[in-house]
């Protein structure tokens, strides 16, 4: 059985996330999927400013971060070019970039080269906003590359945090493996990179105490130059939901499909 589900206005944004909105829950019949809209759209976000930090702390001056609309100042506190800190200040009436506006500051702090073995790109988020999300929490992503050839990354986020336009929250934390499948022989060009999330997990947890558990069951791909996770499955459950979800065949696009163990698909978009 296949439903089209249109997803609550718990999870309601602006253009960017083309978020089909309803002032009724129109999740009819067994399940309530609200929480799964809630983690596709952090998981999302969270890589939006992992994107958003590898462009303006990338050295390469082809794809200088001047053409950020954030006021972006540069710190080498022990007086050597490592670690680096970058205080990204977006300002309180925000800026609007790709039809992306964010809200107060991000600060990113390297202790190397993203692209060495060993390094961390860890991304703090001060009175933040994106597309009306009040974002908190830190991520951190950890150069573990063991073979030259294929990089590898772990995304971990703790403290996580999302406030929806209605004062709704969902906390979240987790951690995944970050592999880097092509533009490995352009380190400094970003827009041909592809990256597998090939293991990992973490949790969402609803401001009512509904916690989410959702884990890689096929990797993950997402590409620099797509906004959107375009191929991959993503194991769902909690106290009501045990289910998948397929993010599609590797087209870019806002479309995914959440699978309950009864077999009823709900197509949705983010």
């Amino acid at each position: 059985m296949k439903k089209t589900a249109i997803l609550l206005s718990a999870v309601c944004v602006s253009a960017f996330l083309y978020v089909s909105c309803s002032n009724s829950d129109e999740i009819t019949n067994q399940f309530d999927t609200t929480s799964v809209s809630a983690s596709a759209v952090i998981d999302a976000l969270d890589n939006l400013d992992i994107k958003n930090a590898l462009t303006i702390t990338n050295t390469n001056p082809a794809e200088s971060p001047a053409t950020n609309c954030a006021n972006i100042t540069v710190e080498s506190p022990n007086g050597s070019e490592y670690p680096k800190v970058y205080t990204v200040d977006y300002g309180t009436v925000g800026c609007t970039l790709n039809n992306i506006t964010r809200k107060g500051k991000l600060k990113i702090t390297l202790t190397g080269p993203v692209i060495t073995t060993g390094s961390k790109m860890t991304i703090e988020r001060i009175n933040y906003s994106l597309n009306s999300f009040l974002l908190e929490g830190t991520i951190e992503y950890t150069n573990t590359t063991a073979t030259a050839t294929i990089p590898q990354w772990t995304r971990k986020v703790t403290n996580g945090k999302l406030t929806d336009i209605l004062g709704r929250t969902f906390t979240n934390s987790g951690i995944y493996t970050v592999k880097q499948t092509a533009g490995v022989d352009t380190p400094y060009v970003l827009e041909d990179n592809v990256y597998e999330m090939t293991e990992g997990n973490h949790t969402v947890t609803s401001g009512t105490g509904g916690t989410l558990t959702l884990t890689v069951q096929e990797t993950l791909i997402k590409k620099y130059s797509c906004e959107y996770i375009s191929q991959g499955k993503v194991k769902i459950q909690n106290a009501s939901l045990n289910g998948v979800v397929d993010y599609g065949n590797n087209t870019c696009d806002n479309k995914y499909t959440y699978t309950h163990e009864n077999g009823t698909t709900y197509t949705m978009s983010m």
